[in-house]
Parts: structure tokens; C-alpha cells; sequence
């Protein structure tokens, strides 16, 4: 079939397709392998809808070049193959990245004509069609054109062609093109991931040259792995796609990558790992193939954007125990320090958020806490407390929060003043800044010398002011908070009383349907009761019957605090027999099954309080509780041991008194 036949074949059906706003997949889209069931991905959210509708753009005072441009445009389409090719090549001499010369092409029909000129013969074509395209594709409204007229099963059959130079072609306008959601799922069902994966299988001795030592064919295959890893950094950005990239190969082919020398390649395949090690099977490949090592060494990079992607790679899945090891053994945390204390950095919030957050997230591991002390990062940290990027900010105050939890980084950290700056961050409204902060706040409030320090900058106020906070999480690390706030303040009870609402405040807490905010607000309670006068204006506001609501829980932590906070509600008044009253003995009896050695401490505590009601022995002694405590009072937990002997000794008491009784009565 003739190229100018084949054309006007393609054209008609193209421009009735454009204005559909979803094109079906063609048949090789449907054929290729998927790993996820259609129903399993939106195709479009709402908001993309809205944007993938049609917004024509206009032209009210085209220019000389608008006219020639389309004048261009009736030439390729009218033209025989020297023609269409010369046309084709007049029109690579416009600025195609300007707006208004893209809408000369578009409205003149131009992006059919170029789409359905891929399926020609003649290379020459397909290679000059390509080069506009990848031009114009960075435009939004091209991309949305060319994936509404079937263009991508087009480009991604263009990528099992011999020609090294149509490859790469064809893998810049899919990397332009994959910017939109519904592009990268069809660029998955057409099989371009395997593709685009196999064109970054160069050689070794390759990528360990510079530019200037290859020769023409050894260029191509440079800029053809460029094209394909650009490509694949467009694709990272959709879960499904991270998986087919996994499964067809693409870790150790990064893993030799990232040995290159060129500087745009390693940019775009670190990219794709930063996006994809989010992923528990990536995390685990990337492990397997040790390429840590290999991402540390590039922190080292004299190029910014190289650093940055190393830096969010760290960061993505240094929670991973394994990868922050790795991180250590191979020298990064000593790079990412000098990364933050660089002056330059901090100019450069994207680079100082993603290596802060990388240190953050590897001060998770006791041993790396320890050789950055050596590195002195809280004095570097706490320098960055007056950062205005609330990113760095949150990066910056969850490393500490790792620190703090040491007894010697917080003396440290109160002697070099950061408590103040802590604190004057307590008055942000951003959510993950206040989680971090609330967090910190907790471990310095374990030290006596700085909570007289908080005490008197008035923080105790500014985080029971956040339990109103509509954030769950925030809600919870507040609460958590304020439990050793109470606990080392100088006089905790009538500091307590002293905010007027707060102690129902947290009582109202108890109707929060998130688990660790139930949680911490028990923990609180806990720690609220052991004041008499504060116990009494709990049991006030019916304390005791939403923690009786709250007894059928399997969660080990809540189990935990819960049970804490009924062990110090319970001696008030008639609290213990109102708690077996509300049938809560039995539930409790069954936390002593769980395998958290800190749950049966707190349960044998509760259970002593209430087994001086002799309902509630009863109770415990049938629901099988004697063989636990028997166990647990061996525990070398002083406290466990303690209180799993008292509630035996009442539990042994009444059955003694029991026992007497029947002996009279028979007499």
C-alpha cells in the first residue's frame, strides 16, 4: 500500500476518534499481559475527567509562522513520500514548543497525520514524524490527542524495531506521553514495560565511557537507554506499572546503570527507584541485588539532581531495617550530613527535604543514632528549626524524635536550647509537622530538667490545645505526649485542673473510632487518676463507662493502655463494682492470652484493683484466670509479679472465706 493511500485510510478514522474522550485499546493492548484486572485501577478519577475534556485552545492573532505551519501540515498530507518527508523536515525548523504553533497543527489536523504516519514503511517518516512528535508531546492537549487516536500501541510496536534511532524516538514521546494516568495503564497493556525495560540492556564497557570515547553506534545505544529510562520514570508513577517492572527485570538492569558515567541516564533511573522502592517486593529486589552501595556512592555527585534522587530513594525505604544498615556499612549517613551542613543545600529545599528525611528515616536503627551523635546532628538540627520549608521542618523534628529517646541527646539537646524552638513549632497547622513535633515533646518531657523548662514556656497548654486538632494522628501523638508531662511536672494535679475543660476534653477522646487515639487517651487517663482530686472529676464526666465500652478490643496496644487506665479508675468510690457491673471482669481475664509481656503487667494490675470486689473474684476465678496468674507471678517484672500475687492473695482470700462459711453452716 502506498504511503499517500494509506494515509488517507488512516485520517478519516483518526479524526473521528479524537473526539471521543476515551479511546478503546487497540488489539494489541488487549492481547499483552496485564497484572492488574481492569476493575483494579480507576481508568479516570473525577478530576480527571474534568481535565481530559476538550479545552480548545484558540488562536486570535496567529502569527506568519501559525499560516506556514499549516500550510506545512496540507503538504504532508497532500504530498508523495519526497514531498511529505521535505514538509516534514520544514516543519522540525518552527518552534514546536510554543503554544501557539502547536494549535497550527492541531487544528489543521495535523496530529493524525503524524500519528498515522508511525505505521509507515518508510523510516525516513516514521523517524521525521517522531522527532515533531517528542516536540510537541510535552504540550498536555497532544498528549491527551495522541492517546485518544490509538497513537500508543503505534509507538510502543516502533520499540521492537531494529533502528536504534526510531527506538529512542519512540521512547521520548512515551515518556512525554505517560504524564497521563490513562497513557501509562494502556502503555502497560500494549507490553511497552518489557520493551522499554530491554532497552536499557547496554554493556557494561559502555556506560563506563564517557561520551566522548564512543563511537557513533555506542552513542545511539546511550541515548536509546536514556529514552527508555526516561520513559520508565514517567511509568514509576503508577503502582501496577512498579510491579511489571519488577517482574520483567528491570532491578539488575538498574543496578548496572547506576555504574555509568552519564549523568542524565543515572537521573532518570533514580528517579524510577525513588518512585518504585515504596514498593515491599522492590525494597526486597533492590536488597537482593545490593545496589544500596551503588545509590550511596552517587550522594557524592557533584550533580544536584542526582543527590536529590539519591537522597529520596534513602528516604522512601530506609524504614526497611536491612536498607538503613546498608546505609551505614557503606558510609551514606556521613554523606547526607554533609549534605545538609552544605550552605548551598539549604537554599535548596527539594535536596535538603529529601536528605533530612533520609536521615530521619534511618535514625529508626539504634546504631546509626549512635554514629550520628558522633556526627553532631542535633546541633545541625537545631540549627534548621528555623527553616521555613515545613517539609524540612518535618524531616528535621522526626530525626530528632529518634534521638531524643536517649537519656544523653536529651541533656543535649536542652543544653543547646532547642527545647525553645521545639516548642514555638507547637503553633503550625501543618498535620505531619505537628505529629513529629508532639512526638519529640514526648521523649523531652521524660527528662525532669526539661519539663520544668516546658512548663514554664507553657507547652503543656499548646499540646492539649492540639487534642482538638481534626488529624487522628496528631490527636493521638498529643495525647501520648501529655503523659509524661503529667507525669515529671512539678506539681501534675493541679496543673491538670488548671486548664478549664481539659480533663473532659480527654474524655471525650474516648468516642473516637481510631484505635491508637483510643489508645493514647487511656494511656493519659492512666496517668491523669493517680490524682485523687482529678480521679473524682473523671468518674464525674462517666470515665468508667466508656472504658467499659472499650473492653472488647484485640488490639495489644490499646489492650495495654486500657487496662492501665482502669487499674487507676477503679479505687474511686464504687468504680469497681461498676465495672463488674458492666460485665468488663471477664473481657479483662482474656488479655492474659496475649503474648505482649507489657499487656499482662497492665492487665494484673487492673485485675488486683478489681478483685477486691468479691463479685469480680468470682468472676475471675470462672473465667479461668488463676492458672495465668500463677505463671505470671514467677515474671521477673517486679510489678507484674507484684500485682498478679495480690489478686491471687484476694482471689485465695475469699475462697478461704468461702470455705469457712460452709464449714459453720454444716456444723
Amino acid at each position: 500500500m502506498s504511503l499517500k493511500k494509506a494515509k488517507s485510510n488512516f485520517t478519516s478514522s483518526k479524526l473521528k476518534k479524537l473526539k471521543k474522550p476515551v479511546a478503546k485499546p487497540a488489539t494489541a493492548c488487549r492481547k499483552a499481559e496485564s497484572y492488574e484486572s481492569d476493575s483494579s485501577e480507576n481508568i479516570l478519577s473525577d478530576d480527571d475527567e474534568n481535565q481530559w475534556k476538550d479545552t480548545k485552545r484558540t488562536v486570535t492573532d496567529p502569527t506568519p509562522d501559525y499560516h506556514n505551519i499549516q500550510k506545512l501540515v496540507k503538504y504532508v498530507k497532500a504530498g508523495n513520500n519526497t514531498a511529505t518527508i521535505v514538509s516534514l523536515c520544514c516543519l522540525k525548523d518552527y518552534d514546536l514548543s510554543i503554544s501557539t504553533n502547536q494549535v497550527a497543527i492541531q487544528e489543521i489536523g495535523g496530529i493524525e497525520v503524524l500519528v498515522n504516519l508511525l505505521e509507515s514503511k518508510d523510516a525516513k517518516c516514521q523517524m521525521s514524524a517522531l522527532q515533531i512528535l517528542v516536540r510537541i508531546s510535552r504540550s498536555a492537549d497532544v498528549q491527551k490527542a495522541i492517546v485518544n487516536l490509538d497513537g500508543i500501541p503505534l509507538l510502543v510496536n516502533i520499540l521492537s524495531e531494529p533502528a536504534l534511532n526510531l527506538k529512542t524516538m519512540a521512547a521520548e514521546t512515551l515518556a512525554n506521553v505517560a504524564k497521563i494516568k490513562l497513557a501509562r495503564r494502556l502503555i502497560r497493556k500494549c507490553g511497552g514495560i518489557p520493551k522499554l525495560v530491554d532497552l536499557l540492556d547496554v554493556k557494561l564497557d559502555i556506560l563506563l565511557m564517557s561520551r566522548e570515547q564512543l563511537v557513533d553506534e555506542q552513542k545511539l545505544q546511550i541515548d536509546m537507554a536514556q529514552a527508555g529510562a526516561r520513559a520508565l520514570s514517567s511509568l514509576s508513577e503508577s503502582k501496577p506499572n512498579k510491579e511489571a517492572m519488577r517482574k520483567f527485570g528491570l532491578v539488575p538492569l538498574m543496578t548496572r546503570v547506576l555504574k555509568s558515567v552519564h549523568t542524565d541516564l543515572i537521573i532518570s533511573i533514580m528517579n524510577t527507584c525513588s518512585n518504585c522502592v515504596t514498593e515491599d517486593n522492590f525494597q526486597i529486589a533492590v536488597i537482593t541485588e545490593n545496589m544500596i552501595p551503588d545509590i550511596v556512592y552517587h550522594l557524592y555527585s557533584e550533580n544536584l539532581d542526582i543527590k536529590l534522587q539519591c537522597s529520596l530513594a534513602i528516604f522512601k525505604c530506609a524504614s526497611n531495617r536491612t536498607v538503613s544498615d546498608m546505609v551505614r556499612e557503606a558510609h551514606g549517613l556521613e554523606q547526607l550530613m554533609a549534605i545538609v551542613k552544605d550552605k548551598t543545600t539549604r537554599e535548596n529545599k527539594p535536596l535538603l527535604g529529601a536528605a533530612t528525611g533520609a536521615l530521619w528515616k534511618c535514625t529508626l536503627v539504634e546504631e546509626n543514632v549512635k554514629q550520628l551523635d558522633n556526627l553532631r546532628i542535633l546541633n545541625v538540627f537545631v540549627t534548621l528549626l528555623n527553616d521555613e520549608n515545613e517539609d524540612v521542618l518535618t524531616n528535621v523534628v522526626g530525626a530528632l524524635a529518634e534521638c531524643l529517646k536517649f537519656t544523653s541527646n536529651r541533656i543535649t539537646f536542652r543544653t543547646i536550647g532547642g527545647l525553645t524552638h521545639l516548642v514555638s513549632l507547637l503553633n503550625s497547622t501543618y498535620e505531619p509537622l505537628l505529629e513529629n513535633v508532639t512526638k519529640a515533646l514526648c521523649e523531652c518531657a521524660k527528662d525532669i530538667e526539661s519539663m520544668h523548662i516546658l512548663e514554664q514556656l507553657d507547652a503543656v497548654r499548646l499540646i492539649w490545645s492540639l487534642l482538638k486538632n481534626p488529624s487522628p494522628r496528631v490527636q493521638a501523638n498529643a495525647t501520648f505526649a501529655l503523659c509524661p508531662c503529667i507525669k515529671n511536672a512539678r506539681n501534675s494535679g493541679e496543673l491538670v485542673r488548671s486548664f478549664v475543660g481539659a480533663m473532659e476534653l480527654v474524655v471525650g477522646l474516648l468516642k473516637s473510632s481510631d484505635t491508637l487515639v483510643l489508645s493514647a487517651t487511656c494511656a493519659a487517663i492512666a496517668t491523669i487518676a493517680n490524682d485523687k482530686n482529678n480521679l473524682a472529676v473523671l468518674s464525674d464526666h462517666k470515665v468508667i463507662s466508656m472504658l467499659a465500652d472499650l473492653v472488647f478490643t484485640s488490639d495489644d496496644t490499646l489492650r495495654e493502655n486500657l487496662a492501665a487506665a482502669i487499674a487507676s479508675c477503679a479505687p474511686y468510690g464504687s468504680n469497681t463494682q461498676e465495672l463488674g457491673r458492666l460485665r468488663c471482669v471477664a473481657p479483662i481475664v482474656g488479655y492474659m492470652v496475649s503474648k505482649n509481656p507489657r499487656v499482662h503487667r497492665t492487665t494484673a494490675m487492673a485485675l488486683q484493683r478489681l478483685s477486691v470486689d468479691p463479685q469480680n473474684c468470682i468472676i475471675m476465678h470462672q473465667s479461668g484466670v488463676v492458672p495465668f496468674l500463677l505463671e505470671t507471678v514467677g515474671s521477673k517484672d517486679k510489678a507484674l509479679q507484684e500485682a498478679s500475687a495480690g489478686c491471687l492473695q484476694n482471689i485465695r482470700e475469699l475462697a478461704l472465706r468461702a470455705e469457712e462459711f460452709k464449714l459453720k453452716r454444716q456444723n
